[in-house]
């Protein structure tokens, strides 16, 4: 499985680099396909996300920036922190983002809610409309693939630092990352949006893939049924 992974980074990093075209891929449907283990995906309650929108934290501290970044990750139905770190200014137009997901380069423009131009509004100061929104990547060599992916690598292990000592101060006996933005926005969302509408709002480019991903933190039929059985 990690063979497969390694070579299907390089196959995305060439098709990027228009070094080979899209008809070499040879994975997806029909084609190879890697076979992961099944993992429980854990998300963040509803109580749990208030907790941490609820904390006390010192404005322009690490820690205040790392939950800024989590949150508007979640807020967005999760967007990968890749992709985050890689918004700009100018991604923004008449508070609607409009972005390509770095994963599978598809496009997609999401409303801007509330809370996240809240989180934004901090950002604002001495800005330009091709700056990135967080600062991140600010001194990177956007030309330079190597030394983009490093800063975000090394950004996302900081960002998980300060995130462990916000569980801990928000008294939440969980592991959280910055993925976990992700799958807390999948649970929270659970049965109550169509998969059609989070097929949209996750950019996957399958139904089934939003479907198997969504199953993770769907438990209320089986809870039921289970109950159904021994509630004698």
């Amino acid at each position: 499985m990690n063979y497969y992974v390694l070579i299907r980074t390089l196959f995305n990093l060439a098709i990027t680099n228009k070094l080979i075209e899209n008809k070499y891929y040879p994975f997806g449907k029909g084609k190879i396909r890697i076979r992961f283990p099944e993992t429980i995906k854990i998300g963040l309650e509803e109580g749990e996300i208030k907790a941490i929108e609820g904390l006390k934290l010192k404005k322009d501290t690490m820690i205040w920036h790392s939950r800024n970044v989590f949150l508007f990750s979640f807020y967005l139905a999760g967007i990968r922190i890749s992709d985050v770190l890689r918004m700009k200014w100018s991604d923004i137009i008449d508070n609607r983002l409009n972005y390509k997901m770095g994963k599978n380069n598809k496009v997609t423009s999401l409303k801007m809610p509330t809370k996240t131009i809240e989180i934004i509004n901090y950002y604002k100061s001495e800005r330009s409309k091709d700056d990135f929104i967080f600062p991140e990547l600010k001194k990177a060599d956007l030309k330079n693939d190597k030394d983009v992916h490093a800063k975000i690598r090394t950004a996302t292990k900081k960002f998980n630092k300060y995130l462990k000592q916000i569980g801990e101060l928000a008294e939440i006996n969980k592991k959280i990352t910055t993925h976990i933005a992700r799958h807390s926005f999948g649970n929270i969302a659970g049965d109550k949006v169509s998969p059609q509408m989070l097929q949209k709002l996750y950019r996957h480019t399958s139904l089934n893939t939003t479907i198997g991903y969504q199953g993770n933190f769907i438990h209320k039929d089986a809870d039921d049924a289970l109950d159904s059985v021994i509630g004698f």
